[in-house]
């Protein structure tokens, strides 16, 4: 037997999962600049010139010490995600119900360059750095250095993040920044708690550094023989509970920063604050309790922030643009299947809405080709010889459903979550994840929209950080067999491909 295997270590060939060298931390820091650079040439190379831009008008509001932003202009006539407002001062203005973080990130730019800038690139470039941060938060897992490129590149081109990174209007700069923001979160919270990454106890260190800070055993994961027919040893949770009762009201300050990351990320985008749960299972602390009540107090500070905000400019906890914007569409995009009988959130849009997330195909051999508004429709292939080919708008072979489409067909490689769930309820880690990605995905199904007009699915986008982490872990068991890393890497690029695809579409087609 390796002997870094029977004192406990990882085998030389996996020490760099754990140990970090300055030769293995420069190789990883080269590779994660890589892979921004790259992300950055492919979505600067694909971006579409778009007209949304509601967070520079929202910057520009901020800039003149109002909240509400000049509306309507000439310039944002267009614009239907704004509440018309009973003007003050004369000057015709309305709200925009998204939360401001994305303005507020914008203020320097719009400081500088006024309503000409260019936020689309900004965001652009944010996203390609969101690459640079998965590659760093798949860094604290125990996978190989294959899994952890293919992981990246699968975030980067692989997902309907491409799609946001290139189009990186209004929508999609929410969710740049709330993507980014949680990854850093999870990377915090793993960081000092490197036991609940554990999915094999033949790596788990003898000590715990975390737990080791505050003089107390760890709480972590902890091994057991296997029983009778097994394959090998599992991990199950060592202890949950408080040793002190004065440890209550004690605050971690690593967890801490993890949950403010997190809850700056749901300024960005409200729903991804259902993930909140997971912080419970994973980061520093000692216990459950610390652990959530520390990130809790965390993402408190900006969520607190972002209520006082509404009852400071609307006067409601939710901003009323969004019971404005719900009647508009219901009244306007009936096809969708919009009711106002039923409410903004509502248990009865989940069939309609699981139907576009799971079993949403594209269109094909079209007689159609939808606007770019994705409601009216022209005919296509009108020529009695016409041919059909893959990009051709006059008579396409396939197009993307504006609707949505399905996750397990724009990116199949979100399949290698199945085989990480194997260690569902053994490891906190993947426990956490799961728990995040079901409650996160589905209240997303019970809100009337879905995310139309778009390609794939970009309510996906809310929870992709902790799928990452499921993908990787499951990848990595994949390995172990003789056809795992092939099968898992056509998965990725065949989702790439698919993205590809959709980008091209989303561009043709004028979404």
């Amino acid at each position: 037997m390796d002997r870094s295997v029977a004192q406990g270590r990882p085998p030389d060939a996996r020490l760099d999962r754990w140990t970090d060298p300055a030769t293995g931390r420069w190789l990883a820091i080269a590779t994660g600049v890589a892979l921004v650079l790259i992300a950055l040439a492919v979505y600067t190379t694909t971006l579409t010139e778009r007209y949304y831009d509601h967070f520079v008008w929202q910057a520009a509001a901020f800039l003149e010490g109002e909240t509400a932003i000049r509306y309507p202009t000439p310039e944002n006539e267009i614009f239907q995600d704004v509440l018309p407002i009973v003007p003050r001062d004369g000057v015709a203005r309305g709200q925009i119900p998204f939360p401001p973080l994305p303005a507020l990130f914008l203020l320097p730019f719009v400081a500088i360059w006024g309503l000409a800038t260019n936020d689309q690139l900004v965001f652009t470039v944010l996203a390609a750095i969101d690459v640079g941060i998965c590659w760093w938060l798949l860094g604290r897992l125990p996978v190989s250095t294959l899994v952890r490129v293919a992981t990246s590149l699968f975030f980067a081109f692989g997902t309907v993040f491409w799609y946001a990174a290139q189009l990186a209007t209004t929508w999609f700069q929410a969710h740049i920044v709330a993507v980014g923001l949680t990854m850093l979160g999870l990377g915090v919270a793993l960081g000092r708690d490197r036991d609940a990454a554990e999915i094999d106890p033949v790596w788990i260190e003898s000590d715990d550094a975390d737990d080791a800070d505050d003089g107390r055993e760890p709480d972590g994961l902890t091994a057991t023989s296997p029983g009778p027919g097994s394959a090998r040893p599992v991990a199950v949770p060592a202890r949950f509970g408080l040793s002190r009762l004065g440890d209550i009201f004690v605050v971690d300050p690593r967890q801490m920063l993890a949950g403010l990351l997190f809850g700056l990320a749901c300024t960005a985008r409200l729903t991804v604050i259902f993930g909140l749960p997971f912080f419970l299972l994973v980061g520093s602390g000692g216990s459950w309790w610390r652990r959530g009540w520390s990130a809790g107090l965390g993402a408190a500070i900006p969520v607190l922030a972002l209520v006082l905000y509404n009852l400071g400019t609307t006067g409601h906890v939710f901003h009323p643009a969004y019971d404005h914007l719900y009647r508009l569409e219901a009244l306007a995009y009936f096809p969708l299947g919009y009711n106002l009988d039923w409410s903004i959130e509502d248990p009865r849009y989940l069939p309609q809405n699981l139907g576009i997330m799971f079993a949403s195909l594209p269109d094909l051999f079209p007689s159609m080709l939808p606007d770019s508004l994705g409601v009216n429709a022209m005919p296509v292939c009108t020529e009695p010889d016409a041919v059909r080919s893959l990009f051709d708008v006059t008579c396409p072979l396939a197009v993307p459903r504006d609707i949505g489409m399905s996750l397990l067909v724009t990116s199949p490689a979100f399949l290698l979550v199945v085989p990480g769930l194997r260690w569902y309820g053994r490891s906190r880690l993947v426990t956490g994840c799961a728990f995040a990605i079901l409650l996160v995905g589905l209240v997303n199904l019970m809100h009337f929209s879905q995310g139309w007009v778009q390609f794939g699915y970009r309510f996906s986008n809310d929870f992709v950080p902790w799928a990452l982490v499921l993908v990787a872990l499951g990848f990595e068991r994949l390995t172990s067999r003789r056809w795992g890393a092939p099968v898992g890497m056509a998965l990725v690029v065949v989702a790439m491909a698919v993205n590809l695809w959709g980008v091209i579409w989303g561009g043709l087609l004028g979404w």
